[in-house]
């Protein structure tokens, strides 16, 4: 088992993050922590722990290109990432790795997650997750929160590595791509908890980001307005104007007819099959 952790001054949440994985009860994990050159407090905070993970500090091209360069080094049959703001749940690779033993077929298996908070309170329930279905995944939304997962080394060298090209939506890609080629399971058991807050990339995308999810729905759905699209617009507007009561009447009205057409679709194409 190979865990890498792509880094940039992220000192304030890294211990957190390192302890989640040097605290699993499964041995002889090799744990990975790739810096794109932190000018934070995170290299003094990673070397309290250098005899007990692999530290990488040099210049990288972004987040994605890190991840990359941890997993080309990764001895490990079974791989994932974990974000110097995210935590793993108690056991959860145990459970993960016994699922991969139990079915040599799978190549990538996801658990439920909590999403927490600056503080790590944890605040809710990742609320997207469900059992596996592709034509979801392809055109209504990913489901599959990203430190929650595992696969494959075997399986990543075939699909490909995540694309650096994305700056959002690289975990999507690739389980859309491992989906096409391997066997994908649901494990309704916690895994992991990831930390949304003012700062996140996620929160601070915008146009940006909502581009980026159409082009990716666009390419794999064949359709020029992707069915699910519309449910990640509705949540940027409804982020962005939090206390417009018309907006959001407005907006949740959009969200209804959205879901109604998905369940129509979605059935015509399930009794296709």
């Amino acid at each position: 088992m190979t865990i890498v952790t792509p880094s940039y001054n992220q000192g304030r949440f890294i211990r957190d993050t390192i302890e989640s994985v040097l605290s699993q009860n499964y041995p002889g994990i090799e744990y990975m922590i790739i810096d794109g050159m932190s000018s934070d407090d995170t290299l003094d905070i990673v070397r309290e722990y250098e005899d007990r993970l692999t530290f990488i500090c040099e210049k990288d091209q972004g987040q994605t290109d890190a991840i990359n360069k941890g997993f080309r080094m990764a001895k490990g049959e079974i791989i994932a990432w974990l974000n110097s703001d995210d935590v793993y749940e108690p056991d959860c690779i145990q459970r993960a790795v016994l699922e991969f033993q139990k079915h040599p077929d799978l190549g990538l298996v996801y658990g439920d997650g909590y999403i927490i908070d600056e503080k790590g309170k944890k605040v809710k329930r990742f609320e997207a997750v469900q059992e596996f279905c592709r034509w979801d995944l392809i055109h209504v939304q990913d489901y599959i929160l990203q430190p929650a997962a595992f696969f494959r080394k075997s399986c990543l060298e075939e699909a490909g590595y995540l694309d650096t090209s994305l700056h959002w939506c690289m975990d999507w890609d690739l389980w859309i791509r491992l989906s096409k080629i391997t066997q994908v399971k649901y494990i309704p058991k916690y895994f992991a908890c990831a930390r949304e807050y003012s700062g996140t990339k996620t929160n601070t995308g915008g146009r940006k980001r909502l581009m980026e999810i159409k082009k990716l729905m666009r390419k794999y759905s064949g359709r020029r307005r992707p069915l699910g699209y519309g449910l990640y617009w509705v949540g940027e507007v409804l982020k962005r104007y939090p206390q417009n009561r018309v907006v959001r009447l407005f907006v949740r009205m959009i969200h209804g007819y959205l879901l109604r057409k998905i369940r129509r679709k979605r059935k015509r194409c399930n009794g296709r099959q």
